[in-house]
């Protein structure tokens, strides 16, 4: 698989965030997209993932198939969307099957499997209302080993998680790209995974 984006624009609020932006990625290739706050990093992970439109510029992705882009990507915002009356286990599974499609779609142990990988075992059965930060941001990462989607877009994955826990995220990373996994992250944190780097501009003044 592959994903090219060229002459991207996006604008919000009559205001151009970023204009002429592109870049290639190939299966097992990751972007490290930095730049300042309000330089437009989570603006571009939501137009790949087909959240915002696209003032001007194309997204392909090669070979081409039926499914839509948006079901290709898993999309990790600053919100960890978790429903707080839910336990950890119920909302994964929740996304999970919201995500998921057909044959694909996990089962119990998946989902046990996944909160397992994550460190979350031993509160699964918690309403997400009790659980810490980086606790919430954990379940909120879980689906990305629930279920497969060949492209992640993960903004600031390692915020409020301690050491272990983001050695932890960042293996699951690791393993992605080396099954031939697409991951572009933005983050103001170097990543050892081997990424490419996409500097976006000066943040708009006021």
């Amino acid at each position: 698989m592959q994903i090219e984006a060229s002459a991207l624009s996006v604008e919000r609020g009559g205001r151009v965030v970023f204009a002429d932006l592109g870049f290639r990625l190939k299966a097992g290739e990751a972007l490290r997209v930095t730049g300042p706050n309000g330089a437009g990093k989570s603006t571009l992970l939501k137009a790949v993932a087909g959240l915002l439109p696209l003032a001007a510029g194309k997204i392909e992705i090669a070979p081409s198939c039926d499914v839509r882009r948006a079901e290709l990507c898993h999309y990790v915002g600053h919100a960890d969307a978790l429903k707080p009356s839910l336990t950890a286990c119920e909302n994964l599974a929740f996304l999970a099957a919201l995500l998921a499609t057909g044959a694909a779609r996990p089962g119990a142990a998946a989902i046990e499997a996944a909160l397992q990988r994550l460190g979350l075992a031993a509160v699964a059965d918690l309403p997400a209302a009790y659980l810490s930060a980086g606790q919430k941001r954990r379940a909120a990462l879980a689906r990305l080993a629930a279920v497969f989607r060949p492209i992640w877009l993960l903004d600031e994955p390692l915020t409020a998680l301690d050491p272990p826990s983001q050695a932890v995220i960042l293996e699951i990373m690791a393993a992605h790209l080396a099954a031939g996994g697409i991951i572009i992250v933005a983050t103001h944190t170097a990543l050892p995974i081997g990424t490419a780097d996409l500097a976006l501009g000066r943040a708009s003044g006021p």
